[in-house]
This record gives structure tokens, C-alpha cells and sequence, in this order.
């Protein structure tokens, strides 16, 4: 949750606090970087606009990004708004909380895409276990995992105009790394941990959630679908750690 607070605050400057606004077009967690204290920083401007000025409600310009993290009316229209990036930001939340890729075409059909499959449950407020990363045991915060939940659905509106300001999105994020409400002593996760042992006996030693580490794609210049394996950040963050920050605000 620091690591997307972090990010988060990026975008919000980017948005609301430059002195022109900006729009970043390619948030995903390649290119999300993490000093030594996972501080992080945003890197590859290379797709950012400028945001709409004098009116206008949107930019018009040629679809570019990567797959599975554009926004779904920037993809069917070429209008790019600042929402587009909320929404690629509600993506890599997912990521976080699941420990699953936007994409990964090794998963069962039905799994191959992160927000298609997520989305239906993602309401389920007594069932968000399911959603996440099995790998964590239980060392999460349940307050702190609904919360988050919530807000990357709300980041995942459909309608953009329902989509939440990166300053919103900072301030639900705020108190999230703090929460201590542990899930690993809650019965009921006990209970939901019992079941899931029962439906994938060989999850307890990762056959069933075996993965690889890889870049989370090759920076991309139009859409693209990353390639690679499966990475979980939690074990392995597969947001890249750089020695030398980029200049973007925090």
C-alpha cells in the first residue's frame, strides 16, 4: 500500500498540481520505480499529453499504451482524459491485491484477463478473500484489503465521469498502510482458508499458483500484450527497483 500510495501521489501531481495538466497514458507497474525504502517514483514519460486546456472535455489522439491497462472508451474512441489513468490505476491496484498480470493467457479461460475477471466479485464484500493474493496468509489488514477493494473498483467505473481524482484516490489510500487489523486471526478467514485448501489441495506447496518473474511487458509504444510469466509482487515485486529515482514528484 505504500508502493501505491506512492504512485498514486504521482499521478494526483501529474493531474491536478503541474503547471499544465498532464496526462501519463502508460501507468502500469513497469513503470513504477522503488528505491531502497520502496519510495516510489514514475518513469517513462514517452506517452504522456497534455491534458485537455480552453473547454475541452477531452484529447483526441492515436490509441497507445499497453494492453490491459487502457481505459476501455479510450481504446473504442481515442478520447484521452485523465480518467484514462485512473482507470490504469485501478488495474495495477488489482494487481497488487490478487497477485495476478493484467494479462496472462496462462491462466484458465475465463482468468486470462485481470478486470474481466475480478470484476463480478469485486461487490462481494463478505467473499473479497477470493480476490486475494492467496500467497499472503492472511498478513493483511481486512479493513485495509475491503477498502482498497472498493476503491479499485470505483477506479474500474465503466462510466469514467464515475471514476474517482488521483486526490481522492490519494486520500482513501492515506490510512490503508497503517491499519494492523491482521486477517490471519479472523475465524472467518480461517474458514475461507480451510475451503480453499479443500478445492486446490496443492496450493499449500504452489503447484497450483507456481509462477515465474518477469518484466510486466517491454515498454511499449502501441498497444501491446506483455509476455512473460505470471509475477506475484508481493513475493518478488515486479515493480523495478531503481537506484536513481526519476524526477517526477512523489
Amino acid at each position: 500500500m505504500k508502493v501505491a500510495l506512492g504512485a498514486a501521489k504521482g499521478l494526483a501531481f501529474l493531474h491536478e498540481e503541474a503547471e499544465k495538466p498532464v496526462i501519463y497514458r502508460d501507468f502500469k507497474t513497469s513503470n513504477i520505480l522503488l528505491d531502497a525504502d520502496y519510495n516510489a517514483k514514475l518513469s517513462d514519460f514517452g506517452l504522456a499529453k497534455d491534458g485537455p486546456e480552453d473547454g475541452k472535455t477531452h484529447v483526441s489522439t492515436r490509441v497507445m499504451g499497453t494492453y490491459g491497462y487502457a481505459a476501455p472508451e479510450y481504446v473504442m474512441t481515442g478520447h484521452l482524459t485523465s480518467k484514462s489513468d485512473v482507470y490504469s490505476f485501478g488495474v495495477v491496484l488489482l494487481e497488487m491485491l490478487t497477485g495476478r498480470r493484467s494479462m496472462d493467457k496462462n491462466r484458465p479461460n475465463g482468468e486470462h484477463n485481470l478486470v474481466e475477471w475480478a470484476r463480478p466479485h469485486l461487490g462481494e464484500r463478505r467473499r473479497f478473500y477470493r480476490l486475494l493474493d492467496p500467497r499472503l496468509e492472511g498478513r493483511f489488514s481486512i479493513k485495509g484489503s475491503q477498502k482498497a477493494l472498493q476503491l479499485a473498483a470505483h477506479c474500474l467505473s465503466p462510466d469514467p465521469k464515475a471514476r474517482p481524482l488521483m486526490s481522492e484516490v490519494v486520500e482513501a489510500l492515506n490510512i490503508l498502510p497503517n491499519l494492523k487489523d491482521m486477517s490471519c486471526s479472523s475465524s472467518y478467514f480461517q474458514a475461507m482458508q480451510a475451503e480453499r485448501m479443500g478445492s486446490y489441495p496443492n496450493a499449500r506447496n504452489g503447484s497450483r499458483f507456481e509462477t515465474g518473474l518477469s518484466r510486466n511487458g517491454q515498454p511499449a509504444r502501441s498497444l501491446s500484450i506483455p509476455n512473460g510469466p505470471h509475477a506475484s509482487p508481493y513475493h518478488h515485486h515486479h515493480l523495478h527497483r531503481s537506484p536513481k529515482p526519476s524526477v517526477s514528484k512523489p
